[in-house]
């Protein structure tokens, strides 16, 4: 194995039964983790997770994978681990991601997208896991990544005790609304969505899970920052998985609410992505986390952030929907 690998990799691989196995790197993410496939000499394959101290703790993955694999979820089993230096041996659920999957098979989308939710439906019928739960602080705390990092990246100065202010008063109601909650795994879309042999969809980078709001996940699936929804599609969504669940008169609200929420933190996180670390091929994909994030605002839900909004926010960077951020990160 090349000194690229993992400290510790062969004794950890050879413990778990997997001596001698060839191991081939993955992309990465946005994240310090990293992936290795590694391949015995039968064709037999496994996935191997890195998540190296400090950058990265194995642990929170093994929690919500241990509790999603113990309540009928299709997480992939876990085969090893060594949290300590950071080394998971998990099943490999192979190559075929929804979204790569769906660029071949475009016409399978909708049934792909139905099943999708039909799991959702199938988490939130579950108790809440044993997670913190998505509250006041939190959606605060990832909405001002948005101030925090694109309005000075844009050159926007901004009245920030406003924005908390605006986006707690629109908020309130709804964290009434999500008790007792459901596990929400926050990160659920086509990127992170496995497509399986049995047809069953397995689930992936799930670490951040609590405890939240039904709508949450929903929005992350069909306001992809990655791939484009058509407004049918997420419509024909919505109406299917409130056709299998009690959702309650101010699903639609919330639905809005959180996509707002969520769109803002990524406007936020993609425009760190470019600045901190060096990874400017997020900035492409703001556009489309804009769009997304102009049609929530304009739900009455929303009235004390659009107003906000207006008050703070040049037009010129809403109509160009956040794009034009470009050079080198500062």
């Amino acid at each position: 194995m090349s000194d690229s690998l993992p400290a510790g990799l062969d004794s950890f691989v050879a413990a778990a039964g997997w001596p001698g196995a060839a191991v081939e790197p993955l992309p990465g993410d946005a994240s310090f983790r990293r992936y290795f496939r590694l391949r015995q000499g039968g064709g037999e394959t496994a996935m191997l997770m890195h998540a190296p101290p400090p950058h990265e703790d194995p642990g929170p993955f093994l929690h919500v994978g241990k509790w999603l694999l113990d309540h009928g979820m299709r997480a992939p089993a876990i085969l090893a681990e060594d949290a300590a230096a950071g080394l998971v041996l998990i099943e490999d659920f192979g190559n075929d991601r929804m979204r790569d999957w769906l660029d071949v098979n475009p016409a399978a989308e909708a049934d792909t997208y139905s099943a999708a939710i039909d799991a959702l439906v199938d988490l939130h019928r579950c108790p809440p896991g044993p997670f913190a739960p998505y509250d006041m602080p939190t959606y605060l705390r990832e909405v001002r990544l948005f101030t925090e990092w694109f309005c000075p990246a844009a050159g926007i100065a901004v009245h920030e005790a406003a924005h908390d202010a605006a986006w707690e008063q629109a908020l309130a109601p709804l964290l009434d609304r999500q008790q007792p909650g459901v596990t929400v795994l926050r990160d659920y879309h086509a990127e992170n969505i496995m497509l399986l042999p049995d047809s069953d969809q397995g689930l992936i980078d799930f670490q951040d899970a609590l405890v939240g709001h039904p709508a949450y996940d929903l929005v992350s699936l069909l306001q992809d920052a990655r791939r484009d929804v058509s407004l049918e599609l997420e419509a024909a969504m919505l109406e299917h998985y409130l056709s299998r669940v009690d959702a309650g008169p101010q699903f639609i609200a919330d639905y809005a609410l959180l996509g707002a929420q969520r769109n803002a933190k990524i406007v936020g996180i993609f425009t760190r992505l470019w600045q901190r670390d060096g990874k400017p091929r997020y900035l492409s994909l703001i556009p489309r986390v804009w769009e997304a994030m102009e049609r929530d605002l304009a739900h009455p839900a929303l009235a004390p952030v659009a107003a906000w909004f207006d008050a703070n926010v040049p037009a010129e960077w809403r109509e160009r929907r956040g794009a034009g951020l470009s050079g080198e990160p500062k």
